[in-house]
C-alpha cells in the first residue's frame, strides 16, 4: 500500500466507495465522475503505480484485473463494453495506481468516450 495512494486508500477502506467486486487480488468500484452509464474501476489491491511499472513478476494482476472485469461485465448486464488504461500524466493518469476504466450501459461509438 502507498499511504499517499487515494485507490490505496479506498482498498483500505479509508475513503469510501460504492464497490462493485473484491476478490484477494483486485477491488472495483463505481467512478464518482462516470463518463458512460457503467464506469467501474477495476485495479489490483497491491500498488502498481501504472501499466509502465507491470512487469514478469506482477502481471498476474493485470490478469486478474481482467479475469474480474470479464466478470464484472456479466453480472452488470453488459454485452459490450470498453475497457481504457490511462498511462502518465502525458497518457491522462490522474491517479498513480494502475486501473482499468470499464465502460458500458449504452451503445460506445468510435470515438474513445
Amino acid at each position: 500500500m502507498s499511504t499517499d495512494c487515494v485507490f490505496c486508500k479506498i482498498i483500505a477502506g479509508e475513503i469510501p466507495s460504492a464497490k462493485v467486486y473484491e476478490d484477494d487480488l483486485v477491488y472495483a468500484f463505481r467512478d464518482i465522475a462516470p463518463q458512460a452509464p457503467q464506469h467501474i474501476l477495476v485495479v489490483p489491491r497491491a500498488h502498481v503505480a501504472s501499466a509502465l511499472h507491470v512487469t514478469e513478476e506482477n502481471s498476474h494482476l493485470a490478469a486478474a484485473c481482467f479475469a474480474a472485469i470479464s466478470k464484472i461485465a456479466r453480472e452488470q448486464g453488459l454485452e459490450g463494453f470498453r475497457v481504457i488504461t490511462n498511462c502518465g500524466e502525458e497518457g491522462g493518469q490522474t491517479v498513480f495506481h494502475l486501473h482499468f476504466h470499464l465502460l458500458g450501459g449504452k451503445r460506445l461509438g468510435a470515438n474513445l468516450l
